[in-house]
């Protein structure tokens, strides 16, 4: 009996994961969030594997670490587009919105840090008759 018990709410703790979307620049992040022990895995591979720049890894923890799940949840991330710092910044983006719908409470802390945020900064586009999208050719008077 007591090992049915077990199985059930192991089971149950599998079936419970949190969702959220991510987005910086070109970046898309898909994050999910199951009950665990704090590990994370960016396309299939553990987080010093993907990013070797220590700053990058702080800033995909930060969320974890303002409301103090980092050792509660194991998070699994899907991400795509843009380059390294992009990508970190969506993912951070998208564990957020995951931790908030973990647990509703965590919206104040989160938001106060702003990683609630969507940064909606993006590149310029190219206009036509210049070479970049302010950039001029260079003026001659003559």
């Amino acid at each position: 009996m007591v090992e049915t018990n077990t199985q059930q709410t192991e089971a149950a703790n599998a079936a419970v994961e949190f969702i959220g979307t991510g987005r910086r620049k070109t970046s898309v992040a898909r994050v999910r969030l199951k009950p665990g022990q704090g590990h994370i895995f960016i396309n299939n591979r553990p987080l010093e594997e993907y990013f070797m720049r220590s700053i990058l890894r702080a800033r995909i923890r930060q969320p974890l670490e303002v409301t103090a799940t980092a050792n509660k949840f194991d998070v699994h991330v899907n991400v795509h587009g843009g380059g390294m710092t992009g990508q970190a910044g969506a993912i951070l983006h998208g564990v957020a919105r995951a931790l908030v719908q973990a647990d509703a409470d965590l919206h104040v802390p989160l938001s106060k840090q702003g990683f609630l945020t969507r940064d909606s900064r993006m590149v310029e586009r190219k206009k036509y008759g210049r070479p970049g999208a302010r950039k001029r050719f260079q003026f001659s008077k003559r």
